[in-house]
This record gives C-alpha cells, structure tokens and sequence, in this order.
C-alpha cells in the first residue's frame, strides 16, 4: 500500500511511501487484540481498595449481652460482620490485575489494529516537523490543515518534547514515540499520523 507523503501545510511533497505488508496488511487477529486491551486495561487499576475484617475493626471485644435468657443467638464480640460497624466478610484486599502475555502475542495484536487502520484509511503520512518552543496553536493548525478529524495520534521517530506538549493539551490528540506504540491506543483513535521517517523504525 502506497501513502502520499504530506507537508504540515496539508499539501503534496511528491513523494510516497510504500507501507510494509508484513505490518500494515496482516490479517488481524482480534483474540489477540482482545488479550492486549485486557492486559492494558487492567496494568490502569490500582488495586489499592481495601475494607477492614474482623480483626482490624477498632470495637471492644466485651461481650455485650448474655449468653442465653435474650431469645436471639449467641454473641460475644461487636467485632461480628452480623453488626452494624463491624467487620466485612471476604473484603476486597490490595492486590495486582496484572496479566501476563508472551511479546509475540503482543506484536500480533499491535499488527492487527494497524493493517484494521490501514484498511479503514484511517492512517496518514506528514513530512517530519518540529517546534522551536511548545506552541499548542500550531499544533492546532498542523490538524486542520491535514483535515485531520475526531480523536488522532501522532507517532515521533523520536522523543520531541516541543512536539509531544503542544499535543498534549488538545482534547482527543495526543503523540507518542514509536517504540511506545499500543494496542490500546491504535485503537481508540480516527486518524494515526505518522512522521515520514517513523514508519522506517517500526520493525
């Protein structure tokens, strides 16, 4: 497949890029897709939730009633999950959701959500630029006249922080280095836009 290679001004340079096959015309595979949003989603939680037992709730542990005489069952400490304040059953304990997942099922599923995105046209080709300084209203003005619509993110060769924090306080964009590329975000965005010499350093 063969992208034209566009200036910042949204217009032809005259040159084009061949997209790899091998990474932009698999056939996806969506269980693995699925595998590397689940293991994204969950590496967000915190697990930090936590309710205290019967043993960490601060109650006396007098017995408050007697034994027998009262017509109700036996109870000898307010510490009970049976009482208001008292102790919770199997409560949620701090933990981790992490998943594991081998790399190759990882690489399969970032494959996958490319060539979707390319099939889709959903994927576009500028001429590399930067910034002297962070200037969100050229950023700005890079995407409209690229006609670029709805949420899209923008793929550096690499790391340019001028670039990455005029991007960042614009709803619905956001840019990325190559090597940081995830499923999850290949995902959830309308337009990719990719750097002219950031496609060379997928493989």
């Amino acid at each position: 497949m063969k992208l034209e290679v566009l200036n910042i001004s949204g217009g032809s340079t005259g040159r084009f890029v061949e997209l790899p096959e091998d990474i932009f015309g698999i056939t996806p595979n969506e269980h693995a897709v699925y595998l590397a949003v689940k293991q994204y989603q969950a590496a967000q939680r915190q697990g930090t939730h936590k309710t205290k037992e019967k043993w960490e709730v601060a109650r006396t542990t007098k017995k408050f009633k007697r034994q027998k005489g009262t017509g109700g069952a036996r109870a000898g400490s307010l510490k009970s999950p049976l009482f208001k304040g008292g102790g919770t059953v199997f409560g949620p304990r701090p933990r981790t959701y992490e998943i594991f997942l081998n790399k190759k099922v990882k690489r399969l599923a970032r494959l996958s959500a490319l060539s979707s995105k390319a099939a889709n046209g959903s994927i576009k080709v500028v001429e590399d630029f930067t910034f002297d300084a962070p200037k969100t209203k050229k950023f700005v003005e890079v995407i409209n006249s690229l006609g670029i619509q709805g949420k899209s993110l923008v793929v550096l060769p690499d790391y340019d922080n001028n670039v990455y924090l005029s991007a960042r306080n614009i709803p619905g964009t956001g840019a990325v280095n190559v090597k940081d590329l995830n499923t999850y975000e290949l995902l959830k965005t309308n337009t990719i836009l990719f750097f002219e010499s950031s496609l060379g350093k997928l493989n």
